[in-house]
């Protein structure tokens, strides 16, 4: 395929984009002044006001650490994407910047959908990613047209962009409309850059481009198709190298698998993010050595991207509130991401996903219980009104005989809680909405290895905020995200034990504190 790559940036301006950011300004304020706070998160990343999705353009520089996402500033359900804007020095506490980008130019006039951050040659920033218009110029009955962009800070800040133009142009004969969300990075002395294509066929598949200057850009085939002919789209890919514990380098490819069915506990939700572990030669086709296996086993969960910085693999998720009903559409913002997460190569060879060290930083008070016994479908209040919490737990399997042990959270007076517990029948950890009175339900299981069950213990490390829990499981091997909309009153933590008893040989509480961008302005100053 040729002659769908210029040789520069094509710029088609139909708007002035200083003026639609300061109506986005305008729109995320009118919004954010009428917000109900009541699962409101804390400690997570969240719009002031407008609906949010994808994290964009994750990266460091100039000292600080910084999050876009895709952010519709006129209303709480999805529209045309923006890219809302925070960052901050510490990974601890953030500060709300001006948003980044609004349609502005032709190819981007229906919205500036995703894309990645890379710091080039010389030590500048680049942001790439995709201009999305409808095919038919109204909306998607007719199909998406997407292409690929460019744009560059205009200083160190990242509080303003010249938008360089389209850099690489759809292909219509081979693409069945979807067409985005670029990964840009450097391999020797070469820049790369894959995105998700749904091929002609409609096969899921990333294509991969070369260049030498990260304007001019050339097609250099398919680097991965995949092997589901269910699976139609691959999108917000991702594409890095880890080094496992021998030293050898592995490749790991990440994507969220439009079209994947239901297959028992796996790809429960709408569409299912995960990732394969493989090698690839500089050019050539990735080669899978694993099977696809999820990000994260929990309703709400899609459209990870990672970067490195500091030699490390970080990754921020978006809780994605895809199922109605949704509660917090009705409250004047809607949807947050996740924790900032590590992402590390274990000694098991599988991937490890785990909140960042700083996130400690934020624990305001502990408490501490040791070798806490409960009898046969008991309960233990740990605290009886929480909303920003961290919860650290060990649980002595090796002498368990409930059939579950865990927490109920978000416990309310009208009997509503969230559940996160080990379910001994299934061999899996459980968290299980049904006796939530507000929003979705359902439930989703995250799997133990033989060797987790068999070692007698299992740790739970559990994130507690206004609306949303995040649970990692023995160090990040599983992981779990999902919304949890408490009812009215206070919001207790309890240890539960049914059906037989438990002991839990440690139990941490630690209460934490505000990231700094809870409150209603649109634009705080924290930092």
């Amino acid at each position: 395929m040729t002659n769908f790559t210029p040789s520069q940036p094509v710029l088609t301006p139909i708007a002035n984009h200083k003026e639609q950011l300061a109506l986005a300004e305008r729109g995320v304020a009118k919004l954010a002044a009428g917000r109900n706070d009541r699962w409101y998160p804390k400690f997570h990343i969240a719009s002031p006001g407008g609906w949010i999705n994808d994290p964009n353009g994750l990266c460091y520089y100039g000292g600080r650490w910084h999050v876009f996402y895709q952010l519709h500033p006129y209303g709480t359900q999805w529209g045309p994407m923006h890219w809302g804007h925070v960052s901050s020095t510490d990974l601890v506490h953030w500060k709300r910047e001006p948003i980044a980008f609004a349609p502005s130019l032709e190819q981007e006039k229906d919205g500036v959908f995703s894309g990645s951050a890379v710091v080039d040659d010389n030590g500048d920033l680049k942001i790439f990613y995709t201009g999305h218009r409808w095919a038919n110029g109204k909306d998607n009955t007719g199909g998406d047209w997407q292409v690929q962009m460019l744009a560059e800070p205009e200083d160190d800040s990242l509080t303003s962009f010249t938008k360089r133009g389209m850099i690489i142009d759809c292909p219509v004969d081979e693409v069945d409309h979807h067409y985005r969300d670029p990964k840009v990075w450097k391999t020797g002395d070469t820049w790369y850059m894959t995105f998700g294509v749904s091929s002609k066929d409609k096969r899921g598949q990333m294509w991969l481009f070369t260049s030498e200057d990260m304007v001019r850009w050339t097609y250099a085939g398919v680097l991965f198709e995949h092997p589901d002919p269910d699976v139609f789209m691959l999108e917000c890919p991702d594409f890095f190298p880890l080094t496992d514990k021998n030293g050898e380098t592995k490749w790991v490819i990440g994507f969220s698998a439009m079209g994947a069915k239901p297959d028992g506990f796996m790809n429960r939700n709408v569409s299912n993010a995960g990732y394969m572990i493989g090698s690839w030669t500089p050019g050539g086709k990735f080669v899978p050595e694993t099977e696809f296996r999820l990000w994260d086993w929990g309703h709400n969960f899609y459209a990870p991207q990672s970067f490195t910085a500091d030699g490390r693999q970080f990754m921020v998720g978006w809780m994605s509130p895809f199922v109605q009903p949704i509660p917090m559409e009705h409250d004047g913002w809607c949807g947050n991401l996740t924790l900032m997460r590590e992402i590390v190569l274990g000694e098991d060879g599988d991937i490890h996903t785990i909140p960042v060290a700083q996130t400690e930083e934020l624990r305001t008070s502990t408490i501490e219980r040791d070798n806490v016994a409960l009898r046969p479908n008991t309960s233990l209040t740990l605290t009886p009104d929480a909303q920003a919490c961290e919860i650290e737990l060990t649980l002595d399997l090796a002498n368990l005989t409930a059939e579950r042990a865990g927490l109920h959270v978000n416990a309310t007076p009208d009997g509503s809680y969230t559940s996160i517990v080990f379910d001994a029948q299934l061999g899996r950890v459980v968290i299980d909405r049904q006796a939530m009175a507000n929003g979705d339900k359902g439930y989703r299981a995250a799997p133990l290895s033989a060797e987790e069950l068999a070692s007698g213990t299992l740790n739970l490390h559990v994130f507690v905020d206004r609306g949303c829990v995040e649970v990692y499981i023995n160090g990040g091997k599983q992981v779990m995200s999902s919304y949890s909309f408490a009812s009215e009153g206070p919001r207790a933590i309890e240890l539960v034990s049914e059906s037989g008893s438990c002991v839990f040989s440690s139990v941490r509480v630690h209460e934490l504190a505000s990231i700094g961008l809870d409150a209603s302005s649109s634009l705080d100053t924290v930092d």
